[in-house]
């Protein structure tokens, strides 16, 4: 008998075949990946099996062969009434849990008829005001029987206690309600941005719902430690599986300082992943998660092995979706849900092919859908538990991120802990340092983006988009606020917020005293204020990482190009041509604004980064203080029809209509002509090349920049 063929067989074979070529790759995480993977790599690794410790393989023994994962779709649009309705269709055609969106006046904790939300109301989720607008949006959508699951951090104690009180004006006891609120804030704070409180005040709040969910709610999880946005900020994955791992230890190790049991309220937490294109990679990220949440409850002297078993619920990549070509996003988000499956989530949800543009139609919504009956019902994949398990290249994967976690876990902990780590702002700077070095990777064509960057169509296909009327919306919420208003005891209310307050300044639960005034009908936006009362309301200023791009483009003579034409500016100006870099509205995804500044700076502009959730008049007031050359404004939340036709307004009501208006993020290609209808000079949507829009920014500013591939030295400047 022979001995088994190994690696050092193998290699001298395939260096021939491909000429000596090292066929070694090198992943984001900076893991060396081999072209081949043998038993050799695995005889020391033990993958256990399926439900036993440390989960490794999946939380349940018998997995998807005893029931399927949960089909859930976020969603949430316009108003109460459009949602429901959106939601009643979609559970009639399979949808087995809701998971709600809700829009950024709500998440922000303002109420509609706030002045510094005028273009965000139902853009990017449905608006709740009050109590009343929850039992519109559960209408006919039992609560004792639906699990839902609720996007919300910011605003979570209001949210919260609308559905607890919408539940019983249903005739739904508390402990009757099942599913699932985010309430993961740390998370906020390095990446999404839908903050409201100071950290401190916002853990506590975290702490309080655990406390009160325990006590009250025993079918609820009171908390989903979320590393999806960090995923969509750009985070590498042990990036994204560090500090997920690192939040849910720091809101642990917070309930049990309050005085909770660890196993009483660990079996109730919960996670949520972000399931990009690397397949493999995504699957041995969901096992190395659940071997590490093992390790660290251990740690923390949980007893109970379900306070052990990391229980996940996934979504589809955003950031993987593009403008181009976008029907190619129905493969990405088939992959991406594969990979989702296969590395064992306990629920789904799949984005539609149009989300890089707008907000889903019916249509698309129905694609992503069936994308996962697809998967559970025809391909066989339900009847073995982790049919994956054992394979050599998943084990070996598994095994480097479990490793490279614990190194950056480590990092954590010697800084104090995670609320101490996201003070320091390092973690928000890592993610940003590799989300710019990805867009240059991109952008330069060292990773592939079919129809992108590669195998570019010379036209694209118009698809039809959804488009919500935000004034109409507005308008209709505005109604409903001031109908609720006029029928609620008005002093018992005001009390039961007064109550609020001096508990907020004081130690009672939040939650208890927020659900006491939305009995009494107060409004999302007071009983945030009546808390903001007593922690005031965060604010903070970006600060873009410097030198990705120049680094990744040494040497590159179109980006040589570009900093030639900087220089030529700057030469005719006697100084930098200065850009101002605009985030405008609620949306707190800074991503591709952090991007740009970023790049832009490397280039030799003189970017100044403008605060979050400015007002367009803001905007406007903070460009011609600084006189600026130019403003990008950044749209991710269909606000781009509202928020940039008013700053261009300002700036010519001021007198400075030169000041050159840009437009980036998730624009529909429809709306292109009325944004230059509008003034907007330059739009650059999902997959722009930055190092173009850069050159094209400088054509605006008056300088001869030729096209990719021209000479610039025969350029005039």
């Amino acid at each position: 008998m022979t001995d088994k063929p190994t690696y050092e067989d193998w290699k001298p074979l395939a260096d021939k075949e491909v000429k000596g070529r090292d066929l070694t790759w090198h992943t984001p995480e900076g893991i060396a990946v081999k072209p081949l993977y043998t038993s050799q790599d695995t005889a020391d690794l033990d993958p256990g099996v399926p439900g036993i410790a440390p989960f490794t393989r999946g939380p349940y023994a018998s997995m998807y062969t005893g029931r399927p994962w949960t089909i859930r779709q976020y969603a949430g649009f316009s108003t109460a009434e459009e949602s429901n309705a959106f939601y009643r269709r979609n559970l009639a055609a399979g949808q087995k849990g809701l998971s709600v969106a809700f829009d950024l006046a709500t998440h922000r904790g303002y109420d509609s008829d706030h002045p510094r939300v005028v273009g965000d109301v139902g853009k990017a989720g449905v608006a709740i005001d009050t109590v009343r607008d929850m039992e519109i949006l559960f209408d006919q959508i039992p609560l004792d029987q639906m699990s839902v699951s609720m996007t919300m951090n910011g605003a979570v104690i209001p949210v919260m206690a609308f559905y607890i009180v919408a539940g019983e004006r249903q005739g739904v006891a508390q402990e009757k309600l099942s599913g699932t609120i985010q309430n993961d804030i740390l998370k906020e704070f390095m990446v999404r941005n839908t903050y409201i409180y100071p950290p401190e005040p916002s853990m506590r709040i975290v702490s309080d719902i655990i406390a009160y969910t325990s006590a009250n709610m025993p079918r609820f999880n009171s908390i989903s430690i979320s590393g999806y946005h960090m995923h969509e900020a750009g985070a590498t994955a042990v990036q994204e599986l560090a500090f997920t791992i690192a939040d849910g230890k720091e809101y642990a190790k917070r309930a049990m300082e309050a005085g909770l049991d660890i196993d009483a309220f660990a079996p109730r937490l919960s996670f949520f992943w972000g399931i990009g294109m690397n397949f493999f990679m995504e699957i041995a990220k969901m096992r190395a998660a659940r071997h590490l949440w093992h390790d660290v409850m251990t740690e923390l002297g949980a007893q109970n092995p379900k306070s052990k078993m990391l229980r996940t619920h996934c979504q589809t990549s955003g950031v993987s979706l593009q403008e181009q070509d976008p029907y190619n996003n129905v493969i990405r988000t088939t992959i991406e849900a594969m990979a989702a499956v296969l590395g064992g989530t306990q629920s789904l949800h799949t984005n539609a092919l149009d989300e890089a543009i707008a907000l889903p139609t019916d249509f698309s919504a129905r694609i992503a859908r069936n994308t996962q009956l697809v998967i559970q019902e025809e391909t066989g994949i339900t009847n073995v538990a982790d049919p994956l398990g054992g394979s050599y290249y998943i084990e070996s994967l598994t095994a480097a991120l479990v490793d490279q976690a614990k190194a950056m876990l480590d990092e954590v902990e010697a800084a104090g802990g995670m609320t101490e780590y996201v003070a320091s702002g390092k973690p928000k700077a890592q993610i940003e340092e590799a989300a710019a070095a990805k867009q240059a990777s991109v952008d330069r064509g060292e990773t592939v983006i079919v129809g992108v960057n590669k195998y570019r169509r010379d036209q694209e296909d118009e698809i039809d988009t959804l488009d919500i009327d935000n004034h109409k919306v507005r308008q209709s919420q505005i109604a409903r606020i001031e109908q609720v208003r006029a029928a609620r005891d008005e002093q018992a209310c005001q009390r039961a917020l007064d109550a609020l307050a001096h508990g907020a300044e004081g130690g009672e639960n939040l939650l208890a005293l927020a659900v006491e005034a939305a009995r009494h009908d107060a409004t999302l936006g007071e009983i945030s204020a009546a808390m903001e009362r007593a922690f005031g309301r965060y604010d903070t200023m970006p600060t873009p990482v410097k030198g990705v791009y120049s680094r990744a483009y040494a040497g590159d003579e179109r980006y040589e190009q570009v900093v030639r034409g900087v220089d030529a500016v700057a030469r005719r100006l006697g100084r930098k041509p200065k850009v101002m870099v605009a985030k405008m509205g609620q949306d707190g995804h800074d991503r591709g604004a952090n991007v740009i500044a970023s790049a832009f700076a490397d280039m030799g502009f003189e970017v100044l980064s403008g605060p979050l959730f400015q007002t367009p008049r803001e905007t406007a007031a903070m460009a011609l203080e600084n006189d600026v050359d130019a403003v990008g404004a950044s749209s991710l939340a269909a606000g781009h029809k509202t928020l940039i036709p008013e700053l261009i307004g300002h700036l010519k009501d001021a007198g400075r209509a030169d000041i050159k208006v840009v437009a980036g993020g998730v624009i529909p290609q429809k709306d292109y002509d009325f944004l230059r209808d509008a003034g907007v000079q330059g739009i650059y949507g999902p997959g722009s090349n930055v190092v173009e829009c850069a050159a094209d920014v400088l054509r605006l500013l008056g300088h001869n920049m030729p096209p990719a591939g021209e000479n610039l030295d025969e350029a005039a400047e």
